[in-house]
């Protein structure tokens, strides 16, 4: 009797552990598709294009933009760490006994870059684990964006220049104004997005991905919903087309405030690259749930999550 209860929970415990070590090549399968951040707030999922193991090298291919100049130390180190981990995941499938280098690389227009490696003092013996969290402050449990905002102080109430725009202007892209430190630089490119050229509704839900929150679709075209730490955030994105006036129109400020009340979400944030107009600051006095991401308004945005 005691021989077989003993027989039942060694089956039980190696159970386990097939089942654990199957949901972990799993998360990283499905997180790489859908969010490549993990609740970790900065625990990047790049997503790999492809791999391969040539000679002593084990070459891990990340679908990750690189600037013109090339990686800096920040996305270097990010995507060599990221890459170790790949390799230890395929060593499940694959072997590695005589891997002495981990490289990666990412894409520079057509073209494949090493953007850094990692040499192995045993063949085949990875280094642990060291997964770099780029914004520490937003692994705290209670960090929240809206608070952040907040804390920075007030965002910008008037758009510069507004007077003279007129329907038909063309307004530059808004990425092309904006000041990244240099980890959410790495974090936005770990996640696919060249920031010097992304549209603003991809930079701020890439944000968000980065500070902790996940990300699904919204029923509606245009709208996701973010959520951390049982908080969820109605997210809408207005883009700007050149025959469109340079300033938010009237109507989608207040229908925007109808569908966040009917969403049942805590929050609302309404992202766009046009200007503000004077009823958002109206809006948000009577409804302090919601706040909209204008185009003079995005770099506090963007230094709000950066800096918490």
């Amino acid at each position: 009797m005691t021989t077989t209860i003993v027989v039942i929970v060694i089956l039980v415990l190696a159970l386990s552990g097939v089942a654990a070590a199957f949901m972990t090549r799993s998360r990283r399968s499905a997180l790489s598709a859908d969010t490549p951040v993990d609740g970790t707030a900065g625990r990047l999922l790049a997503p790999v294009a492809e791999f391969h193991v040539k000679g002593p090298d084990a070459l891990v291919s990340f679908d990750v933009p690189i600037p013109a100049g090339g990686a800096d130390e920040v996305l270097s180190n990010l995507l060599v760490r990221e890459a170790v981990e790949v390799v230890r995941e395929k060593r499940h499938t694959l072997p590695i006994t005589e891997v002495q280098r981990v490289v990666a690389l990412g894409r520079s227009g057509a073209d494949w870059v090493e953007v850094g490696s990692v040499g192995l003092d045993t063949p085949g013996e990875l280094p642990p684990p060291m997964a770099p969290i780029l914004l520490p402050h937003a692994s705290h449990a209670g960090f929240d964006a809206f608070d952040a905002m907040e804390k920075l102080g007030d965002m910008p109430t008037q758009a510069p220049g507004l007077a003279d725009a007129s329907v038909g202007e063309t307004l530059a892209p808004i990425a092309s104004e904006l000041r990244f430190p240099a980890q959410v630089d790495a974090g936005l490119r770990a996640q696919g997005l060249d920031p010097e050229d992304a549209a603003p509704g991809d930079v701020v839900l890439g944000l968000m991905r980065l500070t902790g929150y996940t990300v699904t679709a919204g029923s509606k075209d245009g709208t996701s919903i973010a959520t951390r730490g049982g908080q969820r955030v109605y997210v809408r994105t207005v883009d700007h087309a050149p025959s469109d006036h340079p300033e938010l129109d009237e109507s989608i400020v207040r229908s925007f405030v109808v569908e966040f009340v009917e969403s049942g979400c805590d929050r609302g944030l309404l992202v766009t690259e046009k200007f503000c107009p004077f009823e958002v600051y109206e809006r948000e006095r009577r409804e302090p749930r919601v706040r909209f991401i204008t185009r003079e308004r995005f770099q506090h945005f963007v230094d709000a999550l950066a800096l918490g």
